[in-house]
């Protein structure tokens, strides 16, 4: 039994979904939600994200969607992707860690699920994950200065770095053949492995900002900087890894 939703998304949900299906008709294959809405955790900070899978895409028919992903957007933070049925197999390679997640939780809410044979590969997984933390780290630094004077943002920014940090810890365990861990277990065991308690202490900042989107007074700045590290020894370890 997947886990439910509360209310106020599912009603918003639903009501894009059917509204996809009127504006898409037979062309809509798949609508297939994943991330935390689609394994119970979705949080005060996480979007919505539904991946709508389509046989072609017009703008005629886009168009009459407009208005409903505007409405959900808003009251939902409902994302989308639009993806067709031949991109499929492209998008799997070209996006592998981010489709590896999507593999290991999914709920299909209309169609046939379209992952249940698709297989991400190695090579695949472990050049994206290099890429993904790289960029990581690129931004983490860049958001270090534009919001570290700034204790609110900043832990905006903590809370939204949990996503990508978790899909990247997943990933890793992934291809070291470890047993299927969900992003949050395989990004805590990650930690505890690196045995510093201050990295530790940012890892339990990142879920209580993911919470709450707030922290305590003195708490943001060490949780980034901890965070920083963590995606530090993340990335090293993925560019050791043959």
């Amino acid at each position: 039994m997947p886990p439910s939703l509360p209310e106020e998304i599912q009603r918003h949900l639903d009501l894009f979904v059917t509204a996809a299906q009127r504006a898409f008709g037979d062309d809509l294959a798949a609508a297939v939600l994943f991330g935390s809405a689609a394994d119970g955790q979705l949080r005060a900070t996480s979007d919505v994200n539904l991946l709508l899978l389509l046989k072609h895409f017009t703008p005629q028919a886009a168009d009459a969607l407009r208005g409903p992903l505007r409405l959900a957007h808003a009251a939902i933070d409902l994302q989308v992707m639009f993806l067709l049925e031949s991109e499929l197999p492209q998008a799997a390679d070209a996006f592998a860690v981010k489709f590896a997640d999507i593999i290991a939780r999914h709920r299909v809410l209309l169609g046939v699920d379209p992952f249940a044979s698709l297989h991400t590969s190695r090579d695949a997984v472990l050049r994206r994950l290099r890429q993904v933390l790289l960029n990581q780290q690129v931004r983490m630094r860049e958001r270090y200065l534009l919001l570290s004077l700034n204790e609110e943002q900043l832990a905006g920014a903590i809370a939204a770095a949990a996503g990508p940090l978790r899909s990247a810890a997943a990933s890793l365990a992934q291809l070291e053949g470890k047993s299927a861990l969900s992003g949050k277990q395989a990004f805590e065991a990650f930690v505890v492995q690196l045995g510093d308690p201050a990295l530790h202490a940012a890892l339990q900042a990142m879920s209580a900002a993911r919470e709450t989107a707030r922290l305590a007074p003195g708490q943001a700045l060490p949780a980034f900087t901890g965070l920083m590290t963590i995606t530090e020894r993340l990335r090293e370890h993925a560019e050791s890894m043959r």
